[in-house]
């Protein structure tokens, strides 16, 4: 196993990384978390597939409640949390309870706040399995729910006690989820480190094949990666904004698309591509290593047609973002393969220019 902490304060944090069977997870519990009523929140189909290894290193004696949900990003609303708080109100848990967040980045996120905002705070503990919460959702603390009016703007910053990443819980992963972590992992390699960039060229195919090897060499390198910039800036006021490599467009598209068209890395697909034609665009990047960038992203599979939507109903949407200051959003785009500038203003005749060209920028990069 590979233990890596994140540093926030008042209380430090490890993510464990390795099999199920090596977690010894009662004693883990007991460490980290202490003693306490201990609630799974999870989606059926999650539970399913990866509760055992929950029930096998906890017994379900320890366990006094499952509450689970339909982890669908349409369902990532306040009335989830409102039934989920509800459901602990029933089931008499009090402040020294635990959460333990079993799933992908919806579990986390409504597990996180349901942690935050039940009886205002009780402790929390993550259990990610998919690539895109066991690189990024599940580390660092951000928790909240969608509005029509956009993604993730309810929420707050709520470290967990704990996080455990088993990669053989990513064997069962559907190929689709398995990409859309893929696609993250190129963010992270994009705006801040370009060996693994360069791993990622020669490597790709080992890992969209899950080679064991090539996981436990790249998941671990992203927990490291969010953890440094976590403990910079817990509350994401400075540098932790380049954490949002992409995501300016990317929640844009889901807002777009009632989150029915896009899994999330896919839609950060799209906005690593869209953010590296605005670094082109403002003289920030090389066309060298903006191509890289595209043919990296190409060899990843296809992905989801943009929507037939006008680039002024879309700049809308990005207005709203929760990322937005006064004087509008700021973007975050590379200036290299891994290095990337964030505060960048974005005028809106340049986005129709971008959103035009955009569907014509993975032509060619294909696998």
């Amino acid at each position: 196993m590979r233990i890596i902490s994140v540093r926030t304060r008042p209380n430090p944090y490890p993510v464990i990384f390795g099999p199920a069977r090596e977690w010894q997870l009662r004693r883990l519990l007991w460490k980290y978390a202490g003693s306490g009523p201990l609630f799974i929140i999870s989606s059926p189909r999650v539970w399913k597939s990866s509760g055992q290894a929950v029930v096998r290193g906890l017994g379900k004696s320890e366990i006094d409640g499952a509450l689970l949900f339909d982890d669908r990003e349409s369902e990532k609303s306040l009335a989830t949390v409102e039934k989920i708080g509800r459901r602990l109100a029933r089931l008499r848990a009090g402040r020294d309870s635990i959460l333990v967040a079993v799933g992908g980045g919806v579990v986390g996120d409504v597990g996180g706040f349901a942690a935050a905002t039940y009886l205002r705070g009780v402790r929390l503990i993550h259990i990610p399995t998919t690539l895109v919460a066991q690189v990024d959702s599940s580390i660092g603390g951000k928790t909240g729910v969608n509005l029509p009016e956009g993604k993730n703007l309810i929420g707050a910053f709520y470290q967990p006690r704990l996080v455990l990443c088993d990669p053989e819980m990513l064997r069962t992963l559907p190929n689709r989820e398995f990409l859309s972590g893929v696609f993250e992992i190129i963010k992270y390699a994009v705006l801040g480190d370009a060996g693994l960039f360069k791993y990622l060229e020669r490597n790709l195919d080992a890992l969209l094949r899950r080679n064991p090897h090539t996981l436990a060499t790249v998941i671990p390198r992203c927990i490291r990666a969010k953890a440094q910039i976590v403990a910079r800036d817990e509350r994401e006021s400075g540098s932790r904004e380049l954490l949002n490599l992409g995501h300016t467009l990317a929640h844009a598209l889901e807002t777009a698309t009632n989150y029915k068209s896009f899994r999330h890395g896919e839609a950060v697909g799209w906005g690593l591509l869209a953010a590296t034609l605005v670094a082109v665009a403002f003289d920030k990047m090389t066309v060298t290593d903006a191509t890289r960038v595209g043919h990296l992203v190409g060899r990843v599979g296809p992905l989801p047609a943009l929507p037939a939507m006008s680039a002024a109903r879309l700049w809308q949407i990005i207005q709203a973002d929760k990322k937005a200051r006064r004087g509008g959003v700021r973007w975050v785009v590379p200036l290299g393969i891994g290095c990337a500038e964030r505060g960048i203003r974005l005028p809106e005749l340049l986005f129709r220019r971008i959103w035009a060209e955009l569907p014509f920028v993975v032509a060619g990069h294909g696998r």
